[in-house]
């Protein structure tokens, strides 16, 4: 009896531990943390469509206040996101686990879209767009540190890609379906599908296990019986370091450095700069479709509403590539794909404005050049967020502990979310204000304007020195001079 009680415990140690593998995988960690970025952007733009009818027929705010109301609900989602995004970034560097404020952020989202679905009256739609935007800084800054622990320096950029998929598929696809789901089964069915996009959520947040906390309960019998040898070893050598001149000032530059906030350090640095400037960049250039492509196949193609969502396909399908293009800056650096990358999606935007008309050719040509936008803005996603782990990987080098034990992955990671924000608002702001004062042409050319006027940052700064596949070696010693 005792033989097969010791046997059946075998096994069910067996299982429990093949169980915690898996949800400790590196694959399922990628998994969890882009749909929780897909699901967080998702629900940032799949009510924009249905606002005003939200706003007027539910909350019972007059015709002439519906603008201002809309601007109220999305600047209140931006100014949470600005204020949570940093807080929750330092917060989750120096706490001792990731996963309770990424299921925080969680909580935070479920609750703002219950707000949102039930509430009447406009306090309570701005108190969702609120939670709904503290939870947006929760989830970008705490869950892409959560990949970085999980991937390491060699997989970052492949793992971006996956996450880029993420991003843009939820910036592109969310007001389409917002809309044709609303226009075809309403209010409520855009809420059931929300509802099972978050309980898909729920279920891969809540199944992960974050690998530093895993290999610590793995470990935790080996630390134990250890313990005493490394105690007194450490102590011997506490004492070595504090009675020599080096301890004092490695204790000093220490205490120094903990002084200086990461945020600072990292904004500090104008490879990080360009890096977070190229992720507004970035953003600017697919919320500007945001804006503009309904209005304008709406005019000059005579499209309907489900012809207006149709035409982002071509824009969202070469998210695909996002992997690759990470794997790509793995292998090679940064620097040259996202270069190549803004320079090519320039001509595609300026010929944007040679689509006067509507003909069949002048059709394919619209979905042509969309399709080619689509894919050089989709591959300089995965570059410009990878750099950011590449900085923070080349100044621990080059000064370790500059960022404590935890490191600044989700400070980082905060920063990279404002700087997303401000680019979506950026580029709505551009693209509509342009639009309506000097027409589609004129958006069209001034936003390849803008990519290439990018590349030169991104040729200077980005990626370390102009040496193909040297970014590791590379970095160590061009840290001061890009920072």
């Amino acid at each position: 009896m005792g033989l097969k009680a010791q046997i059946l415990s075998s096994k069910i140690s067996e299982v429990l531990r093949v169980i915690s593998k898996a949800r400790s995988s590196k694959w399922l960690i990628i998994t969890a943390v882009s749909v929780a970025i897909f699901t967080d952007t998702f629900l940032y733009g799949v009510i924009v469509p249905f606002l005003p009818f939200a706003l007027t027929e539910r909350a019972g705010i007059a015709a002439d206040r519906v603008q201002f109301w809309t601007s109220i609900m999305l600047a209140s989602y931006s100014a949470a996101l600005v204020v949570a995004a940093p807080i929750s970034g330092y917060f989750a560097d120096n706490s001792r686990s990731r996963q309770s404020p990424f299921l925080l952020g969680l909580l935070a989202l479920s609750g703002g879209s219950v707000m949102l679905c039930v509430g009447r009256n406009i306090g309570l739609l701005v108190a969702a767009r609120v939670l709904q935007g503290f939870s947006s800084g929760l989830v970008w800054s705490v869950g892409l540190a959560l990949l970085i622990d999980t991937v390491g320096s060699d997989e970052i950029g492949q793992a971006m890609g996956y996450v880029g998929i993420g991003i843009n598929l939820g910036v592109l696809l969310s007001p389409l379906l917002g809309g044709l789901v609303f226009n075809r089964r309403g209010y409520y069915s855009v809420f059931a599908m929300v509802f099972a996009l978050i309980a898909l959520d729920i279920i891969l947040r809540l199944a992960i296990v974050e690998r530093k906390p895993a290999a610590q309960d793995n470990s935790l019998q080996e630390d134990a019986e250890s313990k005493i040898t490394s105690d007194n070893n450490r102590e011997g050598q506490r004492v070595s370091i504090e009675n020599s001149p080096e301890g004092d000032t490695r204790q000093n530059n220490s205490t120094g450095k903990r002084r200086v906030p990461a945020a600072f350090t990292l904004l500090s640095s104008k490879r990080f700069a360009v890096a977070i400037f190229v992720s507004l960049v970035q953003a600017a250039l697919t919320s500007s479709f945001d804006t503009i492509l309904p209005l304008f196949v709406r005019d000059t193609l005579g499209w309907d509403s489900t012809g207006a969502g149709l035409i982002f396909l071509p824009i969202a399908i070469p998210a695909l590539v996002s992997p690759v293009a990470g794997w790509i800056s793995d292998r090679y650096g940064t620097r040259w794909l996202a270069a190549i990358s803004l320079l090519l999606v320039c001509p595609f935007l300026v010929c944007l404005r040679f689509v006067t008309h509507n003909t069949i050719s002048q059709k394919i040509l619209l979905v042509a050049l969309l399709f080619g936008t689509g894919l050089c803005i989709n591959i300089i996603l995965a570059p410009a967020m990878a750099e950011i782990a590449y900085v923070i990987e080349a100044k621990e080098k080059k000064m370790p502990g500059i960022f404590g034990p935890s490191g600044a992955y989700a400070q980082a990671y905060g920063l990279s979310c404002l700087a997303f924000a401000a680019g979506g608002l950026v580029g709505s702001i551009w693209a509509g204000m342009i639009a309506d004062r000097s027409g589609w042409s004129t958006v069209t050319w001034t936003l390849g304007l803008l990519s290439a006027v990018t590349v030169i940052p991104v040729v200077v700064w980005m990626g370390g020195r102009l040496q193909m596949g040297a970014r590791r070696e590379g970095d160590e010693e061009t840290i001061e001079q890009t920072s």
